[in-house]
């Protein structure tokens, strides 16, 4: 207990003093290769920090030349920090707007192109996830979904959101869905947690094709996606058993 509890109350300010000054140099790169770099850092340091042995399965199955749509479980704020350090293309998350107003955090994470969503309001909501798709997206950068919506507080998952399948639909980007395991025990979704190290496996599922997906078709890729989750899932946990 003692040493979880300096790890927690030395370890924060790092983290935050770290991501100060790597936001900084991301709010002055913009979308470029350097902010990639700066926020996979600042990943890393706070797996270090965490304690978390991070374990990566099925990272073969994806083309470093294409870009997906990401959709995974969500379970811990540890999962973000594992999901870049796993994942080898870039990724623009599509996040709560409330996050956006964090200082340096929210701003470095708009100049790099991340989208900040209203979730009480679903029109808005897609259309601002539309204006990102419009202006692109270079080869290999991606989007990602946490297809909840929000932190789950059990191991079971919650209804999966559509803006994920509406979003696949719209670019023709295949699915990948991604299994998250082990964060909840090193950092709780609730409370006031101490950190507590520990494994976290991030397990990518084979790539769910879009083509043939409509919009009146999207409740079906929504249900492909939930059992592409729910597999990655379990493969995620026998990882960190054996």
């Amino acid at each position: 207990m003692i040493g979880r509890a300096l790890r927690t109350l030395l370890g924060i300010p790092l983290v935050f003093v770290a991501m100060c000054l790597h936001a900084t140099v991301i709010m002055l790169a913009g979308e470029r290769d350097l902010s990639e770099k700066a926020l996979r850092s600042w990943c890393r340091i706070v797996l270090w920090v965490s304690g978390v042995r991070l374990v990566v399965t099925g990272a073969h199955r994806l083309d470093p030349k294409k870009s997906y749509v990401f959709v995974s479980n969500h379970t811990s704020n540890i999962d973000v920090a594992a999901i870049l350090a796993a994942t080898p293309t870039p990724l623009r998350f599509v996040a709560k707007k409330e996050l956006s107003r964090v200082p340096f955090f929210g701003w470095a994470a708009k100049r790099m192109g991340h989208i900040f969503i209203d979730r009480k309001d679903r029109s808005a909501a897609t259309r601002a996830i539309r204006r990102r798709i419009e202006r692109g997206f270079d080869t290999g950068v991606a989007l990602f979904f946490f297809a909840e919506g929000t932190r789950a507080l059990t191991s079971e998952l919650l209804p999966f959101k559509k803006g994920a399948a509406i979003a696949a639909i719209d670019t023709q980007l295949d699915v990948v869905p991604l299994g998250v395991a082990g964060a909840r025990e090193v950092l709780p979704p609730t409370g006031f947690p101490l950190l507590t190290p520990g494994p976290v496996a991030v397990a990518f599922g084979d790539p769910i094709p879009v083509a043939g997906y409509t919009l009146d078709r999207r409740d079906e890729l929504v249900a492909e996606q939930r059992k592409g989750v729910e597999a990655a899932i379990l493969v995620a946990r026998a990882a960190i058993d054996s």
